[in-house]
């Protein structure tokens, strides 16, 4: 069922190749991930009315198509993350002309010359990469070249529980108290629990790796630690890495967080009022703030994020990203002027996707009021300026986070001792670098 499923995802793929030769229309063929919303939001225009990454993103290519009547975005939905198929459409020689993706996934691409630096579509949109929020601006930049168009920063927040909070009496001045050094969190973590009875982590330990690795990256950052000295080779076994990986397993000997939860359980627990915070990604503001705004639910009224706390050394979180790549091809005067509107168009529009929870990939918008009008944006814009992604000659960052998060959940949930849990994420990571061609 696969390869018929894969099949007519090639046939659609060549329709819509061929439907441009008729109409007069210039064609680009676009692949993206964020999900299938047509029923809802297939005829919409109205990008201000949408919802939701699916709903913004569908409304949005609509109204391009609308605003430019001699250009066809011809729209192709992969299932999440969608890479299998550009691999498969790359090594066939017939890829997308633009697509959806991650900038920790940018350098697997780049490396291989499969994308096209962006710079002369830029230019002819009249976007200055200066213009970029310095988190989104390293994630599309490799050797010196940009790779795609950000599109946003999304990484690790805490979402806070502030009606537990005020119990457990770690209010001030209307906002949640969040510590400034290891020692205040168990400080703050002890009396929380004290107070409430619940615990002041609630951590999804249970397979997701990205959550125990987002940790162990951040805070290895702020102490101003090279987690990748070079392109093949990784060091968290180091005095920094050692002090981050103690200290969450520390929480976890005085059971100051939860251990035995997936990301669904842990979600609904936060959702229930089960803990005071929550550390997950951008991506889940939207949900809890439809939870804070409904009357009879734990969290009504009761919901504040915030970036994660500085507690060692610099103020630094490390993210991720998503922009609009180039798949390296032969393409008409027509096609490249296409992309360089399009790019325009998405550029003046990124606002109404930071709706969506995620931080701003432009300065301007970062710094507009009517983002920070928003719920809770004017407490998390910092993470477009302290966010740091992996750097940028890393490859397999995916496959390197998975294995990081399985070593770090085994250390700090006492499946492994530290020490030897950190000396397997390097040897680990190690020899699937080496590996590399």
């Amino acid at each position: 069922m696969r390869g018929v499923g894969w099949s007519l995802v090639l046939v659609a793929a060549l329709l819509l190749a061929g439907c441009g030769q008729s109409d007069g229309k210039t064609h680009i063929y676009l692949q993206r991930f964020f999900g299938e919303c047509g029923a809802e939001f297939g005829a919409s225009t109205d990008v201000g009315k949408s919802e939701g990454e699916c709903g913004i993103m569908t409304s949005m290519i609509n109204r391009f198509n609308a605003e430019n009547p001699d250009v066809q975005v011809d729209v192709n939905v992969v299932a999440w993350p969608g890479y299998p198929q550009l691999t498969a459409q790359m090594a066939a020689r017939d890829p997308p002309d633009l697509v959806t993706m991650h900038s920790g996934v940018m350098s697997d691409y780049a490396a291989k010359g499969l994308l096209e630096p962006v710079e002369p579509y830029l230019g002819k949109a009249g976007i200055d990469p200066g213009s970029f929020t310095e988190a989104s601006r390293l994630g599309v930049t490799m050797k010196g070249k940009v790779y795609g168009l950000p599109w946003d920063t999304h990484g690790g927040l805490w979402h806070v529980n502030t009606a537990l909070f005020a119990k457990a009496g770690l209010m001030r001045g209307g906002k949640p108290m969040l510590p400034a050094s290891p020692e205040e969190l168990i400080r703050h973590a002890r009396q929380f629990q004290a107070r409430t009875g619940k615990p002041y982590l609630i951590q999804s330990l249970v397979g997701d790796p990205a959550g125990a690795a987002r940790n162990q990256y951040t805070y290895m950052m702020a102490q101003g630690a090279g987690i990748f000295p070079d392109s093949r080779h990784i060091r968290l076994a180091t005095p920094e890495g050692l002090r981050v990986a103690a200290f969450f397993r520390r929480i976890n000997v005085e059971g100051l967080g939860t251990l035995d939860m997936d990301t669904p359980a842990a979600i609904a627990a936060f959702m229930s009022g089960e803990g005071g915070i929550y550390p997950t990604g951008t991506w889940m503001i939207g949900s809890f703030e439809k939870e804070a705004a409904s009357p009879g639910r734990p969290l009504h009224r009761s919901y504040a994020v915030f970036p994660f706390p500085r507690l060692w050394g610099e103020r630094l979180e490390y993210v991720g990203g998503h922009a609009w790549a180039v798949p390296a091809r032969e393409r008409s005067a027509k096609q490249k002027d296409a992309i360089a509107r399009f790019f325009r168009f998405m550029a003046a529009h990124n606002f109404d996707w930071a709706r969506t929870g995620h931080i701003p990939a432009f300065k301007a918008v970062l710094d507009d009021p009517k983002f920070k009008s928003l719920p809770h944006r004017a407490d998390i814009a910092l993470l477009g300026e302290i966010g740091r992604p992996l750097p940028s000659h890393v490859r397999r960052q995916s496959a390197i986070e998975g294995l990081v998060g399985e070593e770090m959940a085994a250390a700090v949930t006492g499946q492994k001792p530290v020490e030897a849990a950190l000396r397997d994420a390097d040897r680990r990571v190690n020899e699937l670098l080496g590996e590399l061609d």
